[in-house]
C-alpha cells in the first residue's frame, strides 16, 4: 500500500503562483513515475506534469513555460511549482504514482488539493 498526501492548494489571485507537496509513503526512488493530475467537475482528469524515477520530467502544452515539477528524493516529495496562475487552472489537483513489480503496474492517486484562481 503505498500513500499519497497532497498540500499547498488554496485561493490565489490571476498570475499569482502556487506550490504544491505531495508526500510519499515509501522511498519514491522505488516508483517509477509521478506526476500531477487535475480535474473539474464534469470533465476527465487530466495529466498535467510528470516525472520518471530518473528526474525526466513531462509537461502538457497547457502549463509549459508555467508549471514546474520536482522531486526530493530524500524526504519523498514530490513539488509542482505553479506560476503565472489563470482561471482555467482551477481544479482539483491530484498527486500520481506507478510503481512497477514483477507482478505488474499499480496506480495510487492521492485525495486531491483544490487550487482555485480568481480574483
Amino acid at each position: 500500500q503505498v500513500q499519497l498526501v497532497e498540500s499547498g492548494g488554496g485561493l490565489v489571485q490571476p498570475g499569482g503562483s502556487l506550490r504544491l507537496s505531495c508526500a510519499a509513503s515509501i522511498d519514491i526512488i522505488n516508483l517509477r513515475i509521478m506526476g500531477w493530475y487535475r480535474q473539474v467537475p464534469g470533465k476527465q482528469r487530466e495529466l498535467v506534469a510528470s516525472i520518471t524515477s530518473y528526474g525526466t520530467p513531462y509537461y502538457v502544452d497547457a502549463v509549459k513555460g508555467r508549471f514546474a515539477i520536482s522531486r526530493d528524493v530524500a524526504e519523498n516529495k514530490m513539488y509542482l511549482q505553479m506560476n503565472d496562475l489563470a482561471p482555467d487552472d482551477t481544479a482539483v489537483y491530484y498527486c500520481h504514482a506507478q510503481r512497477v513489480e514483477w507482478s505488474g503496474a499499480t496506480d495510487y492517486w492521492g485525495q486531491g488539493t483544490q487550487v482555485t484562481v480568481s480574483s
